[in-house]
């Protein structure tokens, strides 16, 4: 964006995808900032209605060794799903039987990555999230349950799969509600001895993982951090403070790229 030098916003609007010191055309937004508003909604929009590419995300997850299991809520239909928040928090009868299918006795972890808000932000950084995690994981020996891949997911969602996986621990990767900065931003929650009923005080929440966000090799070193600490205090939520940044302040750059 260019500036005259004596713009007092100049520092901040070259520094920010915020929506700071658009400029003016008479009592109006310019031309430019009125087109960049109408595509930054379309792209949200865009991003709520897309749909998840669970076969492409299936097939990364198995080159970490990963099972996966395809669940769809009550409202995998678009419309129900904005409609009736609470159908999203509940599996289908089918999903049901299929998890329980693939259920193989407790295990430490339960993942559900879920379409949620934006399915392109689960798309785009998933995978890269995953990657950085497993190695991780096993480095802590934890054992990790199927990977529900979750069609038409809330957050909540992951509760039930969860309970249904005799998890210790579930985490749920989910789309995060499209703003007009990002339309692409990931948000993953941990929640302790999940079962249907939790509430959102009881889980942590890592969100706005993206490329111009939160990394996602730094968001897989904080949750590995908020897990271990959650199984050594076997709670989540709001009694458990996120002090990760501690740890990430003294790791090396190359240790941040291993995470």
């Amino acid at each position: 964006m260019s500036r005259p030098p004596h713009d007092p916003w100049f520092f901040l609007a070259n520094r920010t995808m915020a929506r700071i010191a658009r400029g003016r055309s008479g009592a109006s937004l310019p031309t430019r900032e009125v087109l960049a508003f109408d595509l930054a909604h379309a792209l949200a929009r865009d991003a709520v209605h897309a749909r998840l590419d669970r076969a492409k995300l299936a097939d990364a997850l198995t080159r970490l060794n990963l099972r996966t299991v395809d669940v769809e809520s009550q409202a995998v239909e678009r419309a129900a799903y904005l409609r009736q928040p609470d159908a999203g928090r509940r599996l289908s009868e089918a999903s049901a039987a299929r998890l329980a299918a693939a259920a193989s006795g407790r295990c430490d972890l339960a993942i559900m990555i879920g379409d949620g808000l934006s399915a392109r932000a689960v798309d785009a950084h998933a995978a890269a999230l995953m990657s950085a995690l497993v190695p991780r994981a096993a480095q802590l020996k934890l054992t990790v349950g199927p990977v529900a891949l979750a069609e038409g997911a809330r957050v909540a969602l992951g509760d039930v799969v969860g309970e249904a996986l005799g998890a210790r621990l579930c985490v749920v990767l989910i789309g995060e509600r499209p703003g007009l900065s990002a339309a692409d931003s990931l948000g993953v929650y941990l929640t302790w001895d999940p079962r249907p009923g939790r509430t959102d005080a009881e889980r942590n929440c890592i969100s706005n993982i993206r490329p111009d966000g939160l990394a996602p090799a730094i968001a897989a070193q904080k949750l590995i951090w908020l897990i271990s600490a959650a199984l050594g205090r076997q709670l989540t939520g709001v009694a458990l403070k996120d002090e990760s940044d501690a740890a990430l302040s003294q790791a090396t750059p190359d240790q941040l790229d291993q995470a």
